[in-house]
């Protein structure tokens, strides 16, 4: 009995060598948009929860060392997968760059038009004659003065100033009377938490059309060739999208024991304004993407547009 038991072991153990990779985790490097921070909760619960394990997947998440670092990574096929923005696979798309967006994580636009409440601004018609700082250009230039022709102002009505992505000190120093780019999320609570009253013109509320702030995106040959851990990741996210809004707080705390040196009042409070902007998500809306694309086609901000179908996945 035992010499028989031995044998099936012994068979055993060869099977188990020859089918090994079938046994082994899928390692998937995924880059994220910017420094970890709390929009990211669902993506690190996700991996501390085990939701990628399980569906056979080693996720190493990785903060880029530049924001342009994901796109052209997953473009150039160096990584499978990362955070980016709707306008930026819109843009990539139209430059020949075949990346497609998989799911959204943050359903409406974050940024926005950020000012001091003591400036008395009312709409953004009250910026004639202002300073605006602006982050990235041309995106942020162009969103600003789809803002202001919305509000009756023409181009010498204000005057525009990069200031990079640095936007709270220009506006609390006075460089700037109102910066666009800024986080509602973000930014604003900087300002308050430096004692002064923020005020925010939501760019989707001043004649820009809503937009994925935050989607995920791989390239449209990981989708070819490896549909089944596409679908593996997205499965994962998703979960760890419903478990942060089912468990805020505990899914808060599985991220700060991941980075610990977050654990303030900013990222508390970020937090709690970005959790309505993760609900609906991974879904993706087809008429959401070809209105963003027909305003940046009408804002030159491409050249041509592109079909429905090089741009986000169906999910299937």
């Amino acid at each position: 009995m035992k010499r028989g038991r031995k044998v099936i072991l012994g068979i055993l153990a060869v099977w188990l060598l020859m089918a090994g990779p079938a046994w082994s985790a899928d390692k998937v490097a995924f880059m994220l948009d910017w420094y970890p921070n709390p929009d990211h909760v669902p993506l690190y619960l996700a991996a501390e929860a085990g939701f990628f394990k399980d569906e056979g997947l080693e996720v190493d998440i990785i903060p880029p060392a530049d924001p342009n670092d994901p796109l052209k990574l997953v473009a150039a096929g160096k990584i499978p997968f990362a955070v980016n923005y709707q306008p930026g696979v819109i843009m990539a798309r139209a430059e020949g760059l075949k990346v497609v967006s998989i799911g959204a994580l943050v359903q409406h636009p974050l940024s926005c038009i950020l000012f001091l409440k003591s400036s008395g601004f009312k709409t953004p018609a009250d910026l004639k004659g202002r300073r605006v700082g602006y982050s990235v250009d041309p995106l942020y230039r162009v969103l600003f003065e789809a803002v202001a022709e919305k509000a009756g102002l023409g181009p010498k009505d204000y005057e525009l100033i990069r200031v990079g992505f640095n936007l709270t000190p220009p506006l609390l120093s006075g460089q700037v009377d109102a910066v666009c780019g800024a986080f509602k999320n973000y930014e604003a609570i900087q300002v308050e938490l430096e004692g002064k009253a923020a005020g925010i013109f939501a760019l989707e509320e001043h004649g820009v059309p809503d937009f994925y702030e935050l989607v995920l995106i791989t390239n449209a040959e990981e989708i070819k060739a490896r549909p089944a851990r596409v679908q593996a990741f997205m499965r994962a996210v998703t979960k760890g999208i419903e478990r942060t809004l089912a468990d805020p707080q505990g899914s808060f705390e599985v991220f700060l024991k991941k980075h610990p040196d977050l654990r303030n009042e900013l990222n508390r409070r970020s937090y709690q304004a970005s959790l309505a902007s993760f609900k609906g998500s991974p879904a993706q809306d087809g008429a959401k993407w070809e209105k963003f694309q027909e305003f940046m086609l009408k804002r030159r901000l491409i050249e041509k547009p592109m079909p429905l179908t090089d741009m986000i996945w169906p999910g299937k």
